[in-house]
């Protein structure tokens, strides 16, 4: 399983996920087709168990930094949510870069064959993004926003980050990217100090106190 698995995630970075076949990933493997499917039905089950450790990771994050947000009072418990959510990320970006990079290079294509499974962890990420988001507007610290907005914009930018590490772009010590996009993201949507806070309701219009 693990030479299947290796070749696989291989050959899906080098021609992307449309552009290999179980006979590839076995010739490449040195092992006989029926082996492959001794433990994967298809290409999308190996697709879905090379993502699920980063699965786990990152939808781990996701949901203490919302746990971690629904109880913040202040910003500087809004930037200890978010740090350690970039911690959890950036740890599975350490211990499984291929298979991050793997999911960043087709998570923008359409939802189809062997990619269906890399699809719906997008979907799942985005709709914890846009959750997260809307718990840190709870008590007015941020600007009014519709979370939709502001948290797919946040997971935009640090899917290009995180590509860019993999790409090996010079972007400076990655160690140093979590509190650097925490402050980067955060300074530009909390409110201004000195700004009365504004709650939203649930329709989106901002509604001062």
């Amino acid at each position: 399983m693990k030479e299947l698995s290796e070749a696989g995630l291989r050959l899906f970075l080098e021609r992307g996920l449309d552009g290999v076949t179980v006979d590839d990933i076995t010739q490449a493997a040195g092992v006989a087709k029926g082996t492959f499917y001794r433990y994967f039905a298809d290409q999308t089950a190996l697709v879905d168990a090379l993502l699920e450790p980063v699965r786990r990771d990152l939808i781990a994050g996701l949901e203490a930094c919302g746990r971690a947000l629904a109880a913040a009072r202040d910003v500087e418990a809004m930037f200890d949510a978010y740090r350690a959510m970039a911690a959890i990320i950036a740890g599975s970006l350490l211990q499984y870069p291929s298979v991050v990079r793997l999911y960043l290079q087709e998570c923008r294509g359409p939802a189809v064959g062997a990619r269906v499974k890399v699809a719906e962890l997008a979907r799942l990420v985005a709709r914890h993004a846009v959750d997260i988001t809307e718990k840190a507007h709870t008590h007015g610290l941020l600007r009014p926003i519709r979370p939709a907005v502001s948290g797919l914009a946040v997971v935009g930018a640090v899917e290009r980050l995180l590509l860019a590490v993999l790409s090996e772009e010079d972007i400076g010590n990655p160690l140093e990217l979590p509190d650097a996009l925490t402050t980067l993201v955060l300074d530009g949507l909390r409110l201004p100090l000195g700004t009365a806070p504004v709650r939203r309701k649930m329709d989106g219009k901002p509604k001062r106190p």
